[in-house]
């Protein structure tokens, strides 16, 4: 249980390191394709930042992973590793991407969120729900796929 609680603590910290790194880049893509240059529909915007941001942070989240919170299985090769992490990073993406695009429809439908919030700050809520979501979702299926066994 020790061993459970300090990997899962360990997992906090990789995660907040990634999670700023996604945060920081999608919600600034966000803001630069739909306010600042205005190229792009607001669901559009959306899930550029949210792909670009989450694509991004998964290569670091893969790299300390790997090194500092699960344990290696010794039978698999990097590549299969590298390509099961990166499987199960792809479904989390579909996961933050339909979070995010279901929040930005309830934003665009509720005349008091539209009144109330910027696009970017509501954004940034979504962001911060999707992300909450996903990191238990990749935790679990981290340590079910990729952790050698004890």
């Amino acid at each position: 249980m020790k061993k459970l609680l300090e990997q899962i603590i360990k997992f906090g910290f990789v995660g907040i390191i990634c999670f700023l790194i996604d945060f920081a880049i999608s919600t600034a893509l966000f803001y630069l394709l739909f306010n600042a240059w205005g190229v792009m529909s607001r669901g559009a915007a959306t899930a550029m930042g949210g792909f670009w941001g989450f694509t991004i942070s998964v290569a670091l989240n893969y790299i300390l992973s790997m090194k500092f919170v699960f344990e290696r299985k010794e039978n698999m090769s990097r590549k299969k590793e590298f390509a099961v992490f990166v499987i199960l990073s792809i479904i989390g993406l579909g996961v933050n991407e339909l979070i995010l695009l279901g929040c930005n429809a309830v934003y665009e439908n509720s005349a008091f969120l539209l009144a109330t919030f910027h696009d970017t700050l509501w954004f940034a809520a979504s962001k911060i729900i999707a992300t909450a979501i996903v990191m238990v979702y990749n935790f679990i299926s981290r340590k079910i796929f990729l952790e050698k066994k004890a």
